[in-house]
C-alpha cells in the first residue's frame, strides 16, 4: 500500500499541495448529491495560499526583481503573507505585510512569529486611498530598496500556480468525475486557475463562485450598474476592486452569501465533520450545499474548498461573545436565575419582612440593605409587598403608622416565578404596577428580581 510522505523532504515548502479530498457528510444531510472538500487547511502553512508563496518569490528571482537580502512586500488578509513568509524564511528574505484591521489578531501574531513586519491599515477606506492596505504596500515598495511587491491581485503567477496544481489534483482525485467546482474569489487565483484547468478537461463542468454580501464581484459579473460595496466580516474573499487575475470567463455564476451564513456553517463543519476551518470555508460550503440540494443527483460530484484553518479565528467566529456582539448568532436566553447571579455577593439576593413586623422595622431593613421594596413572607408564601416610597409617604403624613404592623399597610404580593423564566417573560411581568418578582427554586425562595435588575442587564451594566 502506498503512503503519503514516504520519504523525507529538503524543505517545508515541498510539502505544499496534494491535500486530501474529504467527503462532507453530516452537513449535507439526506441530500444524495456527493460533496467533497479540498482540505487546503492541511497545507503546512494552514491555507490554500501556501500554493502561491514560493511560486511568486521564484518568479521574482527569475526576472531579477528580487535579489539576495531583498524584502518581500504584500498587502494580505493574512494567509498569503504566511505563505510568502514560509518561502522567504527558506530563502533568506525579509517580509513586510500590510493588513486591513478587520483581520483576526491571530493572523497578525502568526505573521510576526515568522519574523515579518506587519502594518495594520483601516478597512473602511476606498481601495485607492493612500491608507488602504493595497496602496500602503505599494508605497512601502517605493520607499524600500531591493524590495518586490508580490501583488497577488494582479500577479498571473497566482492563477498559474493553481492551474498547475489545484486543478490537476481535483481532476485526478475525482477520476475526472467532478461536475461542479464551488470556490469563492478573493484574488481570484484559485477559482480562475483551477476553473480554467477543469473546463479545459471538461467544458461541461460548472464553476460557481460564492460572493460576500457587500462585495462587488457578483454585481460586476452581471453587468449591474450599482457596484456599491460595504464592509463585511468574512475574510479573504470578495472585494471592492476587481482583481486583475480574476478570470470571469471561467466562472459560470456568482451567488451572494451573508456573514452569519458563512460563520454558522464554518462552526457546523467543525462540530459535525471534525474539520477545523475558517469562515471562508463555511462561506464556500453554504453555496455547495445549495447546489447539492438543487441537483439532488447521486451522479453529480461537487468539489468545494476548505480554505484555511479555524485556529486563525478563535477570537472571532469561534468566540460566542464576538458572534453575539456582531449579530451572527442568537443570544442565549437569559433566565431569572442568571439575573440573580449577576447581583454578585455585594447585593443581597433576598431580604424579606414578616407580616407582624412594624413599619419602622421594614423601613430600617430597606435602609440597611439599600433596597427599595420588600416582599412580605409567611413560611413559603409571599403574601404581600411594601415599598420604601409607599411607607415613607404614609409615615410622613402620619408618624403613628410606624409602630403599626406591615400587614396593615402592605400592597399586593409580588408574583412568584421559576428560576428558568426567561428575560422576555420577566420583562412583560414587571409592568408599571409590578416592581419586582420572587424567584422560587423548589419550595424555597432564591431571591427577588426588580425592574432595576432587568434594566441594568439590558443596558449591559454588570
Amino acid at each position: 500500500m502506498k503512503h503519503s510522505h514516504e520519504k523525507p523532504y529538503d524543505h517545508i515548502i515541498h510539502t505544499v499541495g496534494w491535500t486530501p479530498m474529504i467527503r462532507v457528510n453530516s452537513v449535507v444531510g439526506d441530500c444524495v448529491t456527493p460533496v467533497y472538500a479540498k482540505a487546503e487547511f492541511l497545507n503546512p502553512g494552514g491555507s490554500v495560499k501556501d500554493r502561491i508563496g514560493l511560486a511568486i518569490i521564484e518568479e521574482a528571482e527569475k526576472t531579477g526583481e528580487l535579489k539576495p537580502g531583498g524584502v518581500v512586500v504584500e498587502g494580505t488578509s493574512g494567509n498569503t503573507g504566511i505563505a510568502l513568509a514560509m518561502a522567504a524564511a527558506m530563502k533568506g528574505y525579509k517580509c513586510v505585510f500590510t493588513m486591513p484591521d478587520k483581520m483576526s489578531h491571530e493572523k497578525v501574531k502568526l505573521l510576526r512569529a515568522y519574523g515579518a513586519e506587519v502594518v495594520v491599515t483601516p478597512t473602511a477606506v476606498p481601495p485607492d486611498h493612500p491608507d488602504s492596505y493595497f496602496m500602503k504596500a505599494k508605497q512601502i515598495v517605493a520607499d524600500t530598496p531591493n524590495s518586490v511587491f508580490a501583488n497577488q491581485f494582479y500577479n498571473e503567477i497566482n492563477s498559474q500556480a493553481h492551474y498547475e496544481s489545484s486543478g490537476p489534483e481535483i481532476w485526478e482525485q475525482t477520476d475526472g468525475k467532478v461536475t461542479h467546482l464551488i470556490a469563492g474569489a478573493g484574488t481570484g487565483g484559485f477559482v480562475s486557475g483551477a476553473g480554467r484547468f477543469l473546463k479545459e478537461k471538461n467544458p461541461a463542468i460548472k464553476v460557481i463562485a460564492p460572493d460576500p454580501v457587500g462585495s462587488m464581484y457578483g454585481a460586476f459579473s452581471r453587468n449591474e450598474e450599482n457596484l456599491d460595496t460595504h464592509p463585511y466580516k468574512v475574510e479573504g474573499v470578495g472585494g471592492d476592486k476587481i482583481p486583475g487575475i480574476l478570470a470571469f470567463d471561467y466562472i459560470d455564476e456568482f451567488r451572494s452569501v451573508t456573514d452569519p451564513e458563512s460563520f454558522q456553517m464554518a462552526r457546523r463543519i467543525t462540530q459535525e465533520e471534525g474539520m477545523f476551518v475558517g469562515g471562508s470555508s463555511g462561506f464556500n460550503m453554504v453555496v455547495a450545499l445549495q447546489v447539492a440540494q438543487e441537483l439532488n443527483d447521486p451522479n453529480a460530484l461537487i468539489v468545494t474548498v476548505f480554505c484555511d484553518t479555524g485556529e486563525r479565528y478563535l477570537s472571532k467566529l469561534y468566540s460566542d461573545d464576538w458572534m453575539r456582539e456582531n449579530q451572527m448568532m442568537d443570544a442565549e436566553p437569559v433566565t431569572a436565575r442568571q439575573l440573580l447571579d449577576e447581583k454578585g455577593d455585594a447585593d443581597p439576593k433576598l431580604v424579606i419582612v414578616a407580616p407582624n413586623a412594624t413599619v419602622r422595622q421594614a423601613i430600617n431593613l430597606m435602609s440597611t440593605y439599600n433596597v427599595s421594596q420588600l416582599p412580605v413572607v409567611t413560611g413559603s408564601e409571599c403574601v404581600g409587598s411594601v415599598t420604601e416610597a409607599q411607607l415613607m409617604a404614609k409615615g410622613i403624613s402620619n408618624p403613628k403608622i410606624l409602630e403599626g404592623s406591615v400587614e396593615e399597610h402592605m400592597d399586593q404580593a409580588f408574583p412568584v416565578v421559576d428560576g428558568n423564566t426567561n428575560l422576555d417573560n420577566l420583562s412583560s411581568l414587571l409592568s408599571h404596577d409590578v416592581s419586582a418578582a420572587m424567584i422560587k427554586t423548589g419550595e424555597d425562595f432564591a431571591g427577588i428580581v426588580t425592574r432595576h435588575d432587568v434594566l441594568r442587564h439590558k443596558a449591559g451594566i454588570r
